[in-house]
């Protein structure tokens, strides 16, 4: 367990040093940027150490594997973000641990968790998905509304009994006209939380960016990166 913790450190203070470098890069303070390691596939008694090292944000895209380790891990200090497409059929477990849902990308969606925070007495912080490998009213093939969708379906979770409208969320897509060009797929998602905030000014949460994007991400103005591989190292198969 030692030498586990002493790897993750290590990972831990490699990122730490890439977002400082690239906050000072982009004229940002450290402090606007927060850090969302994604444990997926690792188990609890990492997330105990990243806790233990300070981690305080973590996030999971599948519900099998994050509502045994989130019950695992209740003691602890964390804000639990789920990142993954969400079925309908998961809100309710979801709804249990999660204190971010990054994914929200159907009205469907919304009903439904809503529907489970007000049962459960929690409230949710959502993130609406962007899409920018759809076109104006698809979806995205990883999930995510389409850019042109945004101003409607945060409507809906900004009216939703016990949904915040936190922000909003994008992965940098490997098709359309965005692919390969991350900087400018994160400066696209903060044009589009500019104008989310002329509405919904408290929606000020900008999730972008992953452990080989980290810089472009910051550059461009994410106040939140999600990093997996840099920090855990390379994830095990599965099956």
């Amino acid at each position: 367990m030692t030498d586990r913790k002493d790897e993750l450190a290590e990972n831990l203070a490699k990122v730490e040093r890439r977002i400082a470098a690239a906050c000072a890069a982009a004229g940002r303070s450290r402090g606007e940027v927060t850090l969302i390691v994604v444990t997926k596939t690792y188990p609890a008694s990492d997330v105990r150490i990243l806790a233990e090292l300070g981690v305080r944000h973590v996030a999971e895209n599948r519900d099998q594997d994050a509502a045994p380790k989130a019950a695992d891990c209740s003691d602890l200090p964390l804000a639990w973000h789920f990142v993954g497409q969400l079925q309908t059929n998961k809100v309710r477990s979801v709804a249990g641990y999660a204190d971010f849902v990054q994914s929200v990308d159907r009205a469907r969606l919304v009903t439904a968790l809503s529907k489970e925070a007000v049962r459960q007495e929690r409230e949710l912080g959502c993130l609406i998905q962007v899409a920018l490998d759809a076109g104006e009213s698809a979806r995205g093939e990883r999930g995510g509304v389409a850019p042109g969708g945004v101003e409607e379906l945060a409507g809906l979770v900004a009216d939703a009994p016990g949904l915040r409208l936190a922000g909003l969320m994008t992965v940098a897509p490997l098709t359309g006209e965005y692919a390969g060009r991350q900087r400018a797929a994160f400066e696209r998602l903060m044009d589009l939380s500019t104008d989310l905030r002329r509405a919904h000014p408290a929606a000020n949460m900008v999730s972008a960016g992953m452990s080989a994007d980290l810089e472009e991400a910051v550059a461009a103005g994410a106040t939140h990166v999600r990093v997996g591989t840099a920090v855990l190292g390379v994830r095990p198969r599965l099956g």
